[in-house]
């Protein structure tokens, strides 16, 4: 990518330890304003942990992180997702004892999306009809598909630009998978969110992927366009 090109997100030379254990090596990545982008890797070779280390829940021991042309690799997470970023994590971290509602509202923490609920409500109940019929629902009863979707609906609430989806296919049946990238095909359609979404699964994320990387052992070793690489390529260098 050139210099002069506008970024939402972009990392140089990221490095990240747990204590003396190396997981991100020199990383270097970048996601364009309204442009979805797929990070695919084996388990265990530091997807998660790029996804927290960008969202400030596992600062870089090292390296630049800068979201919307802001160096944000020494801030506190509270006020990165009041910039507008926010992370969909892979255990969701919902609230099982409230509601679907109650689970939502909470995504709207921040100043600029209090002033927005109404509006960002129906946007989620337009993406996902199921959470609009079972607001008053227990999340603790629901399946686990249902559960992403609020989790995803969360993400939405906070106003954010910026949605950082951390392996969304994990554990769904094939329904629940299409339907959660219908979701992000249609979030993308909107024009004005950039994605990145980490996954070990190929086959959804390529369906709506702009560019994909391939990170192996911390370090990014693969970029392309999406139309220029296919599954079995994918996959063969995972390996």
């Amino acid at each position: 990518m050139s210099s002069h090109e506008k970024t939402a997100l972009a990392l140089q030379d990221v490095n990240s330890f747990y204590g003396e254990m190396q997981v991100l090596r020199d990383t270097s990545l970048s996601v364009k304003p309204n442009e979805v982008v797929a990070l695919f890797g084996p388990n265990g070779h530091g997807k998660s942990t790029l996804l927290k280390t960008i969202a400030g829940l596992h600062p870089p021991t090292s390296g630049s992180i800068r979201f919307n042309e802001s160096e944000i690799s020494n801030m506190p997470s509270d006020k990165i997702v009041a910039m507008g970023m926010a992370l969909i994590s892979e255990d969701r971290n919902l609230f099982p004892e409230m509601t679907v509602l109650e689970n939502l509202n909470l995504g709207a923490y921040n100043r600029s999306a209090r002033k927005k609920i109404k509006e960002n409500l129906e946007i989620v109940f337009s993406l996902f009809p199921r959470l609009a019929e079972r607001k008053t629902q227990m999340v603790s009863t629901m399946s686990g598909g249902e559960a992403r979707m609020v989790a995803v609906g969360r993400g939405l609430m906070s106003n954010a630009s910026m949605l950082l989806i951390d392996e969304p296919s994990i554990g769904l049946s094939p329904i629940m998978k299409q339907t959660v990238f219908n979701a992000v095909k249609v979030i993308k359609s909107r024009g004005n969110f950039s994605i990145l979404i980490v996954e070990q699964e190929v086959d959804y994320p390529l369906s709506v992927a702009d560019r994909v990387y391939l990170l192996r052992k911390g370090r990014i070793v693969m970029e392309r366009q999406s139309d220029d690489i296919d599954k079995a390529e994918i996959e063969k260098a995972y390996f």
